[in-house]
């Protein structure tokens, strides 16, 4: 009665995921040795707080391109959809989107190029060419990379999802048109969208975990959690420890881990 007549509110209940535990990691961007130190302090967690249940561990995406080891990014997610520890779900980012269309188009292999895409050629043993320009190269090139992809590998970029869904909690890469119901946004706007979704105060139907976006530190707001913390430049990879007990940020640094 006294909070009724006197406008006071129960503070609101932190968003629910239905009594599992999730760990959402932001963009990788062929860092793996960050992924490595990453998923040590991931098990570490695990072993001083077990969940009741198999907890749920979410890639947003841009595994590849940057950093040195885009091929050992692919193989570590996929050894751990092998292993019984966790729920493994990858979603897709704008730069596998990219991997993909120079699959299709080997012309646009230099605009990949001027995004990262060497590296990630070089990872698979593939010599990118010397001249960006050079229509040819760029056919051969990708001739080389089509053979020398793992099945595995390819099958994984194709399979990628563009949106999960944990109780109060919705994962994409990068972010959801305001204003458009979850069900409806479009792939682009999933892979994409930059200021008119981070500008916007939100709600979005549900809190949005994102990447995507760059940031110095982990974005956390009561409608979204931005987790790109540019790991191929700042040696930062990030991650959320999601649960109905609330939110917590787990990081891998250069040289050290730290949570």
């Amino acid at each position: 009665m006294f909070n009724r007549l006197f406008g006071k509110k129960k503070p609101a209940a932190p968003p629910s995921t239905g009594g599992r535990r999730v760990y959402a990691v932001g963009d990788i961007h062929g860092r793996h040795d960050l992924l490595e130190g990453l998923l040590r302090e991931i098990a570490r967690d695990v072993s001083v707080e077990p969940p009741q249940a198999q907890p749920i561990l979410i890639f947003l995406g841009d595994y590849v391109d940057r950093g040195p080891g885009s091929h050992q990014v692919v193989e570590t997610i996929l050894s751990l959809r092998r292993q019984p520890a966790f729920e493994v779900r990858a979603l897709k980012g704008n730069h596998e989107e990219a991997l993909l269309r120079f699959l299709d188009e080997p012309g646009f292999g230099s605009t990949w190029a001027e995004h990262g895409g060497n590296a990630t050629l070089a990872s698979y043993g593939v010599q990118p060419p010397a001249t960006r320009t050079d229509p040819e190269a760029w056919a051969v090139a990708r001739e080389a990379f089509a053979a020398t992809l793992p099945g595995a590998h390819k099958t994984f970029y194709d399979e990628l999802e563009l949106i999960t869904e944990v109780g109060d909690y919705a994962f994409v890469h990068a972010g959801v048109r305001p204003g458009v119901a979850l069900a409806h946004q479009t792939e682009r706007d999933l892979l994409w969208i930059r200021g008119e979704f981070l500008q916007a105060p939100g709600p979005f139907g549900k809190v949005i975990v994102h990447g995507h976006t760059p940031m110095e530190e982990p974005q956390m707001t009561p409608h979204r959690l931005g987790l790109d913390t540019g790991a191929y430049a700042t040696g930062v990879l990030t991650a959320a420890r999601l649960d109905d007990s609330g939110q917590k940020i787990i990081q891998a640094r250069v040289g050290r881990a730290a949570a």
